[in-house]
């Protein structure tokens, strides 16, 4: 069991506001903030490298922590700026050639979809989409049939932007294991939200960031990628920090998953994102998890309730995020209206998910987030707001 009234004072953000944007970036533990503020401050004191070497084990607390997040070892993970750019580092270190395929599903992510158009034009590799099945997430027996010597991947969204669902991640990790292809699972929104055992999921490489569901600063993110494949990938970008200048005029890239981070960092950052993980761990990330499901299920009841509501969300197993649509009333009306009465909430464009929205002729959505701090006041609120903007509308 979480002991709400103990995290919620933790939350200094639920005294002003319903915070129901969590998919967008969650408010953050106290104990986050203070960290993030300390070192900052620790920094206009000494200055940014003493205040760096002073609290090395601090940083490099982070890693470890990580580490046990995803059941990984330290030297599996690296600390980057944001998941776009982990999740960047790990695709562009393939090489791919013409007549080589990569596989991704209906959820597949705007920066993600880019990337893959981006290097499949560059190289004559092509893109393929895996079809759903009749529950709306990946048909992990279509994959199966797809999978052959000329996929060189797989990309996954594990828990899309746009929508509740949660792809059978595990499934997919089985069949792509099997067959030998590496996966690439984007856990930008499962991260914190639902356990993750990259053993269990049998993952190859996974990207996640700090400011959502792990409720770190923003401008964090990380990436595991399986020791196995680590020398196997030359990242795109070297600096000093993921390679050594050899006397020579040669270079070697470190051994470890700290090649695809860079020597600039933000040292403030990785610390309290470290800090977070460590109270998400402490929480208990199954209890978190569990305390999810039952919120956004009670969430979904609520609005099913209001009979201009149209709930668009699609999955065998739904998560926290609940997107709907008001009839009559367009999205960002729906979230500024919200907005005045104290409750977050934002809104998804097609262009963040046109294989997803694009096929089912959806232009924009309401998306609403919920988390484990969230309270029945909040889910109230929301409802209450979409009820009278509704009523408004008629």
């Amino acid at each position: 069991m979480i002991d709400l009234e103990r995290v919620r004072a933790d939350t200094p953000g639920v005294a002003h506001v319903a915070h129901l944007n969590n998919a967008g970036s969650a408010l953050p533990p106290r104990q986050v903030h203070e960290a993030v503020v300390a070192h900052l401050e620790r920094e206009a004191e000494i200055g940014g490298y003493e205040a760096a070497r002073e609290r090395r084990e601090r940083w490099e607390r982070t890693y470890d922590a990580l580490a046990r997040l995803l059941n990984a070892s330290p030297d599996e993970i690296a600390v980057i700026e944001n998941a776009t750019r982990a999740w960047d580092m790990a695709f562009y270190s393939f090489r791919f050639e013409r007549g080589d395929r990569i596989l991704t599903g209906r959820a597949e992510y705007a920066s993600n979809w880019i990337a893959l158009k981006q290097v499949a034009d560059r190289t004559g590799a092509g893109v393929e989409v895996v079809p759903d099945d009749e529950h709306g997430q990946i048909d992990v027996s279509a994959l199966e049939r797809m999978l052959d010597g000329d996929v060189k991947l797989v990309s996954l969204v594990h828990v899309p932007t746009q929508s509740g669902l949660v792809n059978p991640a595990a499934a997919v990790g089985r069949v792509t294991r099997a067959a030998g292809v590496p996966l690439l699972l984007d856990a930008c929104q499962s991260a914190g939200q639902l356990p993750l055992n990259v053993e269990e999921i049998g993952c190859d490489i996974l990207s996640g960031t700090g400011r959502k569901f792990l409720r770190g600063p923003r401008g964090t993110g990380f990436l595991y990628v399986r020791r196995e494949l680590i020398e196997k990938l030359e990242p795109p970008l070297l600096d000093m920090h993921a390679a050594e200048w050899l006397p020579g005029g040669d270079y070697r890239i470190r051994a470890d998953a700290r090649r695809f981070e860079n020597w600039e960092t933000y040292y403030a950052g990785k610390i309290g994102l470290g800090v977070a993980v460590d109270y998400a761990l402490d929480v208990g990330v199954d209890a978190i998890w569990e305390r999810i499901q039952q919120l956004a299920s009670r969430l979904r009841a609520g609005l099913r309730e209001i009979a201009a509501v149209t709930l668009l969300d699609r999955g065998a197993v739904l998560g926290a995020t609940c997107t709907f649509a008001v009839a009559g009333v367009e999205p960002v009306e729906v979230r500024d209206f919200l907005a005045r009465r104290g409750v977050n909430v934002s809104v998804m464009e097609r262009a963040s998910a046109q294989l997803d929205f694009g096929a089912r002729g959806i232009e924009t959505a309401v998306r609403s987030s919920v988390h484990y701090y969230n309270d029945d006041g909040d889910l109230d609120r929301l409802v209450e707001g979409v009820r009278a903007i509704a009523t408004l509308s008629r």
